[in-house]
């Protein structure tokens, strides 16, 4: 089974450059993901009587509570008149965000494979687990909000606050890791995408000093993780243009495969002819 597997790869690696309707996939992944993750913004409460500035949102700062103050300064006491509808937006936005759990891992993992229908390294289709892993590590993470936030209601505490940082830094640590092995593909792609690819993996490293010191660098985490989305959505809506409408794939390395399939074979280097370069004014062929 694993010599069969093996093989399969290698001809996966030596066939034909060739469109690929995975890019499609994602940009409709990607669309949905961006509308619904919008929408979800309007859910949950828009702020807390006293959270800290670093967290951005109070959505956040619930990720990262750790005691019942933290708690008291998202919802307020019983005492503020808002208490009631923070809790009920809160919940609201956690129930919803299962959609958007299933949203995100299909952006991410078509996107993954879509590369890797491209670029034919084996590393990018087992990178399509990494986002279903962070989306699992991310129900964990509502189903302990969910308790916490059912506990303080009734004025108790939930020992699932001493469990919560695990899922939390989990699902971070894999989206960031995501957009790394998405930024290091792109890289691969020609010059046009290498400065877009080093943009995605130099926005991951706030992800770190977020983890560390929630309180003042979370607000990062969602320009950190979001703007490789963004481009990958790009990317895949430029994919889906060129394979649908130019039947041509996005990354084109007509001359590596067949230069790759020579040397499998014993022969000689093919010689490829490429057009002259134009330079500024005309060639002299041209006059």
């Amino acid at each position: 089974m694993v010599g069969g597997l093996h093989h399969w790869f290698d001809a996966q690696r030596m066939r034909e450059p060739a469109p690929t309707r995975w890019w499609a996939l994602t940009a409709l992944f990607g669309v949905a993901t961006t509308v619904f993750g919008l929408s979800l913004t309007q859910v949950f409460p828009p702020s807390g009587p006293a959270i800290a500035a670093g967290y951005g949102s109070p959505v956040i700062a619930f990720e990262f509570a750790r005691s019942q103050a933290d708690l008291l300064g998202i919802f307020g006491p019983d005492s503020d008149p808002l208490q009631v509808s923070r809790l009920a937006a809160m919940r609201s936005g956690n129930e919803q965000d299962y959609v958007y759990m299933l949203l995100y891992a299909g952006f991410l993992a078509s996107g993954c494979i879509a590369l890797w229908r491209e670029l034919r390294a084996r590393h990018l289709l087992a990178a399509a687990a990494l986002p279903v892993l962070a989306a699992l590590c991310d129900a964990w993470e509502n189903w302990l909000l969910l308790d916490i936030q059912a506990a303080f209601t009734i004025g108790d505490y939930s020992p699932a606050m001493a469990s919560l940082p695990w899922p939390v830094g989990a699902k971070f640590l894999l989206l960031a890791i995501t957009n790394v092995v998405i930024g290091h593909a792109m890289t691969q792609m020609g010059r046009w995408w290498q400065f877009a690819g080093t943009l995605v993996i130099g926005a991951t490293l706030p992800v770190a000093m977020a983890l560390v010191a929630p309180p003042d660098f979370a607000w990062t985490l969602v320009a950190s993780i979001g703007g490789g989305w963004i481009v990958l959505l790009g990317m895949a809506t430029i994919g889906s243009w060129r394979a649908l409408v130019h039947k041509r794939p996005l990354v084109d390395f007509e001359r590596r495969s067949t230069i790759r399939r020579a040397a499998d074979h014993g022969e000689a280097e093919p010689a490829f002819r490429s057009a002259p370069r134009r330079r500024f004014g005309r060639r002299k062929s041209d006059r």
